[in-house]
């Protein structure tokens, strides 16, 4: 079927109305590419003479070992934003004998088909049959080939998963671009740690322990096995992402456009606080608690714990604020929702998107206070990433044990509406939770870097697994759907 699918798709380019303009462009850009490739092919053959200038005090495979992984991170960054998605039109296959796993390996086996993938070809073998072959035999040399075969695969694969999944929310692209940035930012401008350790800890030992090799193999593996899997649940993706259907937006937003539904119910969102003084009010003490670093900012003596928690009430306030009465502002129609066609797992989805963009926009409206330095932004940065990834999952778990419903035309002041003990149990876990972290940490490895570090990874894995949370958010909320809805019918 692979011959078959090529032959279509050839015929689909020469038949194609603007044939001879896509030559042009296809040669043009060959031309580009065997000229990089060149250029990487002529690095390749002198790599250990940059590499004596670059690290004179070092051994070469040591220096080489060093530099791969370092490569491979750059690597992945560039391929996000320049490789394109393979694709090919499956809707007229679909009604004919053939299966879907036949079109999604035409579609795996053509995404190989990238000059991302030479190029570490071309770059890091000449060196290894040049330098590693002769100090340490051919054995060695074959594994470090291997290995680079396997990054490069597995780089290929993320890369595309990572721009997949971005088709359907693209702050997958943002995040994981963001992540990238700040590994590389944490060793080049924070000196936290060194990229090319962890680099020498795998490649440095290649030639010892040769069985290591299956570690980037089956990584390879790994990562060509989910997008396989992702592209059958998602056979449509490729074609509807080139010719989108025409779908009248209902947002008023056109952020929020590319979000579909999820979209529109932010945008509902969005209006309901504008246009009620009880919604509006969070959204006003959220703007407030921008102005909550000049109180103690000012103050030298301040430490690095009472940071963490400006940062979080100023970046996160909003995910608290509002979030913890997540059904209450819908209790007035709550009844109609649960018999409605939406989702609540997009009903969740919705949640987070908005914590998500108000939280953005908070930090980004925090950066003005570099003036206390860089420090303090990264701590704002850090708490960040922990109300996304771990503050927002804990208040949305709250929310679905409050049922007490919400007039929203009564403003907030002296206001009590809504208010029972879940929110004062909420306070415990959102306060403490990073104190937990921080203070262990500190008082154990006396290192100012390595808390503020766990606190982020931490954030960013809730991120990341968000998917994870809501379908547990999803599971809870079911099993007490009928008690929230009984609730907000006493009035």
């Amino acid at each position: 079927m692979t011959s078959t699918f090529i032959k279509h798709e050839l015929k689909a380019f020469w038949r194609a109305r603007n044939t001879g303009k896509s030559i042009a462009v296809h040669i043009v850009m060959g031309l580009m590419i065997l000229y990089l490739l060149a250029c990487a092919l002529g690095i390749g053959f002198f790599m250990d003479r940059f590499l004596k200038q670059a690290f004179p005090k070092d051994d070469l495979v040591f220096s080489f070992c060093g530099i791969i992984l370092i490569y491979y991170l750059f690597e992945l960054l560039s391929r996000m934003q320049l490789q394109e998605l393979p694709t090919l039109r499956v809707q007229p296959y679909l009604q004919l004998a053939v299966t879907r796993n036949s079109l999604v390996r035409y579609l795996a086996f053509t995404a190989m088909l990238s000059f991302f993938n030479l190029w570490p070809l071309i770059l890091f073998i000449p060196f290894i049959l040049k330098v590693v072959a002769v100090k340490m035999g051919g054995v060695a040399a074959l594994v470090f080939i291997l290995s680079v075969i396997g990054f490069s695969i597995f780089n290929n694969y993320l890369a595309l998963y990572i721009k997949r999944k971005a088709s359907l929310n693209g702050w997958v692209f943002l995040v994981s671009s963001l992540c990238l940035i700040l590994i590389g930012m944490g060793d080049f401008k924070w000196h936290l740690y060194s990229i090319r350790n962890f680099s020498y800890l795998f490649f440095g030992h290649l030639a010892t322990q040769p069985l290591l090799v299956l570690v980037p193999i089956l990584l390879a593996i790994a990562m060509y096995y989910t997008n396989f899997l992702f592209l059958k649940q998602n056979l449509y993706l490729e074609e509807l992402t080139k010719h989108k259907t025409l779908r009248k937006s209902t947002t008023e937003f056109p952020l929020l456009d590319r979000f579909g539904n999820i979209g529109d119910l932010v945008a509902n969102e969005i209006k309901l606080i504008i246009r009620n003084k009880r919604p509006s009010s969070a959204l006003k003490v959220s703007l407030f608690f921008l102005f909550y670093g000049l109180i103690f900012y000012n103050n030298p003596k301040i430490g690095e714990y009472m940071k963490l928690l400006v940062g979080m009430f100023m970046t996160g306030i909003f995910i608290i604020s509002y979030g913890q009465y997540m059904y209450g502002w819908q209790a007035n129609h709550f009844d109609g929702i649960m018999v409605s066609k939406v989702s609540f797992t997009d009903f969740l989805k919705a949640k987070y998107l908005l914590f998500t963009l108000v939280s953005t926009a908070a930090f980004l409206l925090t950066l003005p206070y570099v003036y206390f330095g860089w420090r303090t932004v990264m701590i704002h940065f850090i708490m960040y990433l922990w109300n996304l990834g771990v503050n927002t999952t804990i208040v949305l778990f709250f929310a679905n044990r409050n049922s007490k419903r919400i007039d929203l035309s009564k403003g907030a002041a002296f206001n009590w509406e809504g208010v029972g003990v879940t929110q004062l149990l909420l306070s415990i876990p959102l306060m403490l939770a990073p104190y937990i972290i921080y203070i262990p940490l500190k008082l154990l490895a006396g290192n100012n870097n390595l808390p503020l570090v766990v606190i982020a990874l931490l954030g960013m894995i809730g991120i990341f697994t968000r998917g994870y949370w809501i379908k547990l958010l999803t599971a809870d909320f079911y099993n007490r759907k009928f008690k929230i809805a009984e609730g907000f019918r006493d009035k």
